[in-house]
């Protein structure tokens, strides 16, 4: 079981007091705090070991290099790649779902080719298709949802007949719904087209195993698991990454430069122009070795004890007045509530939450067309992890209650 306890206490933040009273982070979809282990790895690269990678020979550089390396291979380790030469360092998960969206488009689609999506996904896994939409002339279909909160697979056999990539989310960022990816992966080869997933909720919450989910890329992004923010990864089969383009030219990433034209340096460099974030990916390295000393499974566990408990207390104390999204189920769902309450607006709801330094997020998540599916303009949402508590769902529960008497109900 994991020691709340012990793990509370490696966070700083979680130490913290505004008005005498205790923070509870509620907010961890959005991004993770870090524990100390993070902050004094990357402190400890930039105070005594900091140099630049690739381009010098001297030690403190071969070392930085190493380092910088090391954070790649520990990252591999953990989504169970098959070669660490497979992990591209991006800036974040937009970039790197961005890198695929933009790169593939043009080296291997045509107007008229089809790439299906879900009403789940998020901007980033929206966006850069709707812009290839408008330069390629692709066609976009969408596989919708059924009333709670999963992907309605009904027509899925359609959507994908003559599509030529499937890119979805691991687990929505609003509903909490984990989706199928191994079948839906499975769905896409056997229609011919690519399986790309945006893993960036599920990735931090639960074992990962790319090989196990079929899938043929899979994007994530460190500041949710504990990392710094900056840096996500990209993981792809590598004879997709071969044949995709890269984003960015210049610096690391090329092998040669003439006058009339250049070579790429293999994968992973080729995707990473320039200086890259080496201090990051010290960290995102050392947020690896955290999440791995407490195992993954274990964290999991503990987010479907805690989910179940908040659902029962929120639904128990508000009945009607509450309306949640998503699934019921905890073993179909992450750690993730996005929630109505009675008639009031999310920004209200979580400004009264804030007057008892409960942080939650209220909006629309970086996902208006789902919201628009569910027929709502924003919700608030408290999203858990793993330094959470019973006691932070309580704390949750009495600022809401504090509302309905602010607002006179």
């Amino acid at each position: 079981m994991i020691n709340l306890e012990t793990i509370r206490k490696d966070f700083p933040f979680l130490e913290r007091s505004i008005d005498g009273r205790r923070v509870i982070y509620l907010d961890s979809a959005n991004t993770s705090q870090k524990p100390n282990q993070v902050i004094d790895a990357m402190s400890a690269f930039m105070r005594d070991a900091y140099a630049p990678i690739n381009r010098s020979a001297y030690r403190m550089a071969a070392a930085a290099t190493d380092a910088y390396e090391g954070a790649r291979a520990k990252i591999a380790t953990f989504v169970n790649a098959p070669s660490a030469d497979e992990v591209v360092f991006s800036r974040n998960a937009t970039e790197a779902l961005n890198l695929f969206a933009q790169g593939w488009s043009r080296a291997r689609l045509s107007p008229g080719d089809a790439v299906v999506l879900t009403h789940m996904e998020h901007h980033a896994n929206v966006v850069p298709w709707q812009m290839m939409a408008a330069e390629r002339g692709i066609e976009l279909r969408w596989i919708p949802l059924t009333d709670d909160g999963h992907l309605d697979l009904t027509d899925l056999d359609r959507l994908l007949d003559g599509a030529k990539v499937l890119s979805f989310t691991a687990m929505s960022n609003v509903l909490g719904t984990l989706n199928p990816v191994r079948l839906l992966c499975d769905a896409a080869h056997q229609a011919g087209a690519i399986a790309m997933v945006d893993a960036c909720q599920s990735v931090p919450h639960s074992v990962t195993d790319v090989v196990a989910m079929g899938a043929d890329l899979c994007a994530f992004s460190a500041h949710k698991m504990l990392g710094p923010s900056g840096i996500g990864a990209l993981w792809g089969r590598s004879e997709i990454l071969e044949a995709l383009p890269p984003l960015l030219g210049g610096g690391n990433m090329i092998d040669d430069v003439r006058l009339d034209r250049f070579t790429c340096a293999p994968v992973p460099a080729k995707f990473e122009a320039g200086t890259p974030a080496i201090v990051e990916a010290i960290g995102f390295g050392a947020a690896i070795d955290y999440l791995s000393s407490i195992g993954m499974a274990e964290i999991r566990r503990h987010e479907m004890d805690l989910t179940r408990y908040a659902l029962d207390s929120l639904t128990e104390r508000f009945g009607s007045d509450i309306t949640i999204h998503g699934p019921a189920n905890v073993e179909e769902r992450g750690g993730v509530i996005s929630f109505a309450f009675r008639d009031l607006h999310p920004h209200d709801v979580s400004q009264v939450l804030d007057e008892k330094n409960v942080c939650v997020r209220a909006g629309h998540h970086c996902a208006k067309p789902l919201m628009r599916q569910m027929g709502a303009n924003a919700t608030v949402r408290a999203s858990m992890y793993l330094y959470n508590d019973r006691s932070d769902v309580d704390a949750l529960c009495e600022g809401l209650a504090g509302a309905n008497d602010i607002f006179g109900f």
